[in-house]
């Protein structure tokens, strides 16, 4: 079944993880939206659970000459994360690849900086940290936000989606301590095509998803 929006997605995203959660503590549980596409759908479950809600900005690395075509990853000033298939494909090393890398950066920390104010991110230690996005085929920003996560030190990571590829799970779970789908399709070559209304959600609307008050954790 495909969802009619980002906000509907959540919703029930929401009913999964309220199960999840339902045996542990959710006074220590943060919701963290890989943004843009993972911060409605995030609202929806931050909202349910009654819990901290920030985003973890991850910012793609293009190949040269074709920035369209994401080839890695980077969150913070965490190492990049790449496809190592594709780099092989494209007969590309990680080398040539520094000046994406290094745009991709600073990118990130605009982001970051427009999206919180200045605000610092929270800080995930000790906590059970649940990060969300609206999908995913390949998986190469989700793995970069998990590896960038870790590196906090939260008491339980977990990742959660309305709809990613079974191969794309199956890897991330070496990732998170759970990944957390609601469908795993066969043939998945769009997020995009699971959503009745899907546009693009802007700079604007994180911003403001962002000044709702939320619990502080």
């Amino acid at each position: 079944m495909r969802f009619r929006s980002r906000e509907e997605a959540g919703q029930e995203l929401a009913v999964r993880m309220l199960e999840w959660a339902s045996s542990g503590d959710l006074a220590n549980v943060t919701v963290l939206a890989l943004p843009r596409g993972g911060v409605p759908v995030a609202v929806e479950i931050a909202r349910a659970m009654a819990v901290p809600l920030d985003v973890l900005v991850v910012g793609r690395v293009g190949v040269p000459g074709s920035p369209e075509v994401g080839i890695g990853a980077v969150a913070g000033d965490d190492p990049p994360v790449f496809d190592r298939t594709g780099l092989h494909a494209l007969r590309l090393s990680e080398d040539e690849l520094g000046s994406e890398v290094a745009r991709a950066r600073v990118e990130v920390h605009r982001r970051e900086y427009v999206y919180r104010g200045g605000r610092p991110a929270r800080d995930v230690r000790g906590h059970s940290v649940v990060v969300v996005d609206d999908g995913l085929v390949t998986g190469i920003t989700a793995r970069a936000a998990l590896r960038h996560v870790r590196r906090g030190r939260p008491l339980r990571l977990t990742l959660a989606l309305p709809v990613c590829s079974p191969g794309t799970a199956a890897a991330l779970r070496d990732e998170a301590d759970d990944v957390v789908a609601l469908h795993q399709p066969e043939r998945l070559g769009s997020v995009g095509e699971w959503y009745d209304d899907f546009p693009e959600v802007s700079d604007q609307e994180v911003q403001d998803a962002l000044r709702v008050p939320h619990p502080a954790g």
